[in-house]
């Protein structure tokens, strides 16, 4: 019932598809004319529905039937696999006699385990056979032939690293075996080094080294050679273990002495020590270059033995071993100068505890031991690794940094450059100016600041040779950017000192001691104070400049660029315990912003830009004071001249061209202008002198135009002679200057003012100089000026272009052509 149900469903179904696709399909008549064609269309569709649905069946039928086989295989697989265990089973019961395969699987793998741990003791056995075997064939040939003992030895070397090299990975196995074996390799190569150093030692003496008459025979030669190169393969598997790896990130390391050359420093080295130690005179804690010299001495006498000699056995060593060793066999002289090393280290480990509390002989044995490094350096070439990227830093790095005596040495040399320091400030003469210290043109400083500048290029080329970049920049803040301070801070209290005493507050606490004190601080004795201070300063700031371009200062400042941005994600210090802030604070404070910058758009800069700044605001600071001073006293000469009131009733000249004379009380200014002047041109640079000289004449023109010419009114011959009065001021001015300057240009809106007061009230009419002596040339008179300056503001600017004027407004104008008598009257 209920399928017939489902199946009547299903047809129902079945026709309203039908239904629904006629419905579709047949909309007009057109649609039925085109039936066959729909009919057609269906039989296709049904004919290839039906092929799709037979291929699914045979799909299927053909997976059913794989899926059954496989079934079929696996259950085949693990009824094989049961039988297999059963049997597996069984005969390990029989083998092991007992009654479970559990207990049977137990007490097998315990004998599998006593198989293993057999199958490792023979092997033990094997590499003890072995390792014996190679160590008595070694000795065995030492005895007879020390060329042929060293084809055991390698391979007994050969056993020893391998067994060392693998104990890691198999979580250090094998301890015991390890040790014996690296026991018995160690033993047979100090036999065979005592061998054959002896052997060498023979033909040393034979050649009677390391005297002046060496035997150069051939044969003695031919032994020699024999001699070292069965050292150095002897030597050459420690080498190549001892050397940093060829792709190693960082090749920092001491190499070790070549067994030959070890050899032949002994009796260097015994002299040495006959020399430089115990009671011997040579052996002074307060001359340290005398056992240095020796060295040097020893590497100038025998050097050339051994570039002649050892190089060609280095060469032909060098193109047998492996690129691991091509350092070793680089440059025999070097080789040598290491071997010597050695003594003087120990030299310098015995002389440092005993001249530690002597500030003096420590700071002389640190010079003496940069100097002995330079000329190793820069003398004979010397390079612990020709092949590596990094430079021998010297045995004065090992001392200072390794034996950790930098900070003493660094308090030692800060405390004597502060003390000359103080002595070159407590120098009587230290507040002098110097004129023959510098240039004539140049500005001229006080001979503490050359001095100064001195001491501190004597402090740099005392830490130039060092080679730590971190102990160069300590020297540089601690010591020369230190000193630089304290001088500035004394020029800025002299200067602060020079302003409470000249205020009028410092005049008043002074009270009648200010009397005597005044006369040092007022005209060329106040100047002289101020070009003091200006000259030093400007001096030091020019030789920092200077500094700042020198090569050392910019390797310095390009490598801290490096360390800035390397350093400034992590936030590790720059130079020991100093930060970036730090140096920035203390150098320049472009450091801190290009540590920020990702190495994109670099601010410049340099290692003196604080302390320069600092010194070009007090020299700017000092110029501007001195500039006052000057304004102050040149006001102070004029205020007599400002209090005339007679310019009115001034009579012309009694003769007719009679040259006018300047004004009494002009005189004051005319004294002291000239003096001040010529003070200062013999004590500053052209420019600075022409700043001041300029700001001078301006502050005069405003004094003169605001207290004079607007104050009074003038008739026709006191205009002429307020002009008389302000061109001999001029003429004296530039006078003073060597005629360097024209003072009439700076003042010319005082000037041009003047030529509108000395307007004569009638044209006057001169002849031209057109052809034939034809044309006139007709000054406008003072009415004609008056009527078109008052008449509009285009008509003033017109007139006053007529006249050349062009630095006067039309109200100034009008201002002045109103103080003539004429005009307001």
């Amino acid at each position: 019932m209920a399928m017939a149900n489902s199946r009547a469903q299903h047809e129902l179904q079945e026709a309203v598809r039908v239904e629904d696709y006629l419905n579709d399909m047949i909309q007009t008549g057109q649609d039925l004319r085109n039936l066959d064609s729909i009919l057609q269309n269906l039989q296709n569709q049904q004919e290839l529905q039906r092929k799709q649905l037979h291929e699914a069946k045979s799909i299927l039928t053909n997976a059913t039937k794989a899926s059954r086989e496989h079934s079929e295989r696996v259950r085949q697989q693990a009824e094989a696999f049961n039988k297999q265990q059963e049997d597996l089973d069984r005969r390990l019961m029989i083998v092991t006699q007992s009654d479970t395969t559990d207990r049977a699987a137990k007490e097998f793998e315990a004998k599998m385990e006593r198989l293993r741990r057999l199958d490792v003791a023979k092997g033990y056995m094997g590499v003890l056979c072995e390792i014996d075997t190679h160590s008595k064939e070694a000795l065995k040939m030492l005895s007879s032939s020390h060329r042929l003992a060293l084809a055991p030895y390698t391979r007994l070397r050969s056993i020893s690293s391998g067994l060392k090299h693998a104990q890691p990975a198999a979580e250090g196995a094998a301890p015991h075996l390890v040790d014996y074996a690296m026991n018995i390799a160690n033993n047979i190569r100090e036999q065979m080094i005592k061998a054959f150093e002896d052997n060498l030692e023979q033909v040393l003496k034979k050649m009677k080294w390391p005297s002046k008459e060496l035997d150069f025979s051939d044969k003695l030669i031919n032994e020699w050679t024999d001699a070292v190169e069965l050292l150095l393969e002897l030597q050459e598997p420690d080498l190549e273990d001892g050397a940093p790896a060829l792709n190693a990130t960082s090749t920092r390391w001491d190499p070790p002495v070549l067994l030959p050359l070890e050899v032949m420093a002994r009796p260097l080295e015994l002299r040495f020590k006959y020399h430089f130690s115990g009671d011997r005179a040579t052996n002074r804690l307060d001359k340290p270059e005398y056992f240095l010299s020796h060295v040097i001495d020893l590497v100038n006498t025998h050097g050339g033995f051994f570039a002649e000699y050892l190089q060609p056995i280095f060469d032909r060593r060098a193109e047998i071993a492996g690129l691991n060793l091509r350092w070793a066999y680089a440059d025999a002289i070097s080789s040598f100068i290491t071997s010597l090393f050695p003594m003087v280290r120990q030299k310098m480990s015995s002389i440092l505890p005993k001249i530690a509390e002597h500030p003096q002989l420590l700071s002389h044995f640190i010079h003496e031991l940069m100097n002995f490094d330079t000329e190793i350096r820069d003398v004979w070439d010397y390079s612990q690794d020709r092949y590596s990227p990094e430079t021998w830093k010297g045995l004065t790095w090992e001392a200072l940094v390794k034996q950790d005596w930098f900070t003493q040495w660094l308090k030692v040399e800060k405390d004597f450059a502060l003390s000359r320091y103080q002595d070159i400030i407590d120098t009587p003469d230290s507040g002098e100016i110097d004129y023959d210290g510098v240039e004539p043109s140049a500005t001229k400083p006080t001979k503490a600041a050359i001095r100064v500048n001195d001491l501190l290029e004597t402090i740099t080329e005392r830490y130039r040779p060092l080679s730590s970049f971190s102990q160069k920049l300590r020297f540089l803040i601690d010591i020369q950017i230190t000193i630089f301070d304290q001088f500035h801070e004394r020029l800025r209290s002299g200067l602060e000192a020079y302003l409470a005493m000249t205020s009028t507050i410092g005049r008043t606490v002074q009270g009648s001691s200010a009397v005597g004190s005044q006369a040092n601080l007022d005209g060329v004795a106040g100047l002289e104070r101020l070009c003091r201070i200006y000259g030093s300063a400007e001096y030091l700031e020019r030789k920092m400049q200077d500094w700042s371009d020198d090569v050392f200062f910019l390797e310095l400042w390009s490598e801290l660029q490096d360390r800035v941005k390397q350093n400034s994600r992590t936030g590790r210090p720059v130079a020991g315990p100093m930060t970036v802030s730090d140096v920035a604070a203390r150098t320049s404070s472009t450091v801190a912003s290009n540590g920020n910058e990702n190495g994109k758009n670099l601010a410049e800069g340099a290692l003196f830009d604080e302390t320069a700044s600092a010194y070009r605001r007090l020299k700017t600071r000092s110029e501007s004071i001195i500039i006052s001073a000057l304004v102050s006293s040149a006001q102070s000469a004029l205020r007599p001249y400002s209090r005339i009131s007679t310019w009115t009733s001034l009579s012309p000249p009694s003769t007719a061209g009679h040259s006018a004379t300047s004004s009494i009380d002009l005189a004051p200014i005319l004294r002291t202008l000239p003096t001040e002047i010529a003070f200062l041109r013999r004590l500053l640079a052209i420019a600075p002198l022409q700043r001041i000289i300029r700001q001078l004449l301006l502050s005069i023109q405003t004094y003169l135009w605001d207290n004079v010419l607007m104050r009074n009114t003038f008739s026709t011959t006191g205009a002429s002679q307020l002009a008389c009065d302000v061109d001999n001021l001029c003429k004296v001015v530039d006078t003073a200057m060597g005629n360097s300057i024209k003072s009439s240009n700076i003042i010319q809106k005082l000037e041009d003012g003047l030529l509108l007061l000395n307007l004569k009230i009638k044209a006057e009419t001169t002849r031209g100089d057109l052809p034939g002596g034809e044309g006139v040339d007709t000054s406008p008179s003072l009415w004609e000026v008056e009527k078109r300056v008052f008449a509009s503001n285009e008509s003033a600017r017109a007139i006053l272009a007529e006249l050349n004027i062009d630095t006067l407004t039309e109200m100034e104008a009008r201002a002045v052509l109103e103080r003539r008598v004429e005009v307001r009257s």
